[in-house]
């Protein structure tokens, strides 16, 4: 098991664009939520992961990944997810010695731009870049799971409005 800490911000411009050093095409489906954790389903070019997120602790929730076959995680996309699915870009952007994580997502979702970056512990120091903005580590709107639900309700505009902000 692995214990998962990590931050979220919104992001302010593109001066990250220059400084990526990978991008990635994911998918990723919702097959349960529930009051302690979630199951997700990614895929991406190189494989496919079921991952099982634990209840949070602070910042930091405990999560299991498990490498399964590329048609298992589409089986599950298509029969589990209902179709509802999250459609991003992550760019790996490193600065001052992390790896930071940039989700450009697409779809009913395009126009949100959220970073991440993994810590060890929940006090440990770090800069953050230039281009990161408000801090919404602890703001259920911009979790994955909410803004699965938000895409498959209603189109961008609306997401848009119900997270406060003309963009995001």
């Amino acid at each position: 098991m692995r214990f998962e800490v990590e931050r979220k911000f919104l992001v302010s411009h593109d001066g990250w664009r220059s400084r990526a050093v990978r991008r990635r095409r994911l998918r990723d489906g919702l097959i349960g939520q529930f009051p302690a954790g979630k199951v997700r389903v990614r895929l991406d070019d190189d494989g496919a992961w079921l991952t099982v997120k634990g209840p949070r602790v602070g910042i930091g929730r405990p999560e299991f990944e498990y490498a399964i076959p590329r048609e298992d995680a589409e089986a599950m996309m298509r029969g589990l997810c209902g179709g509802d699915l999250i459609e991003k870009t992550r760019y790996e952007v490193p600065h001052a010695g992390l790896t930071w994580e940039v989700d450009v997502y697409e779809g009913s979702l395009a126009g949100i731009v959220l970073a991440e970056v993994e810590l060890d512990h929940d006090d440990q120091p770090f800069e953050a870049p230039d281009w990161t903005g408000r801090e919404v580590t602890g703001d259920p709107r911009f979790r994955q799971a909410t803004l699965l639900r938000l895409g498959a309700e209603a189109g961008r505009r609306e997401i848009l409005a119900a997270l406060g902000r003309e963009s995001v």
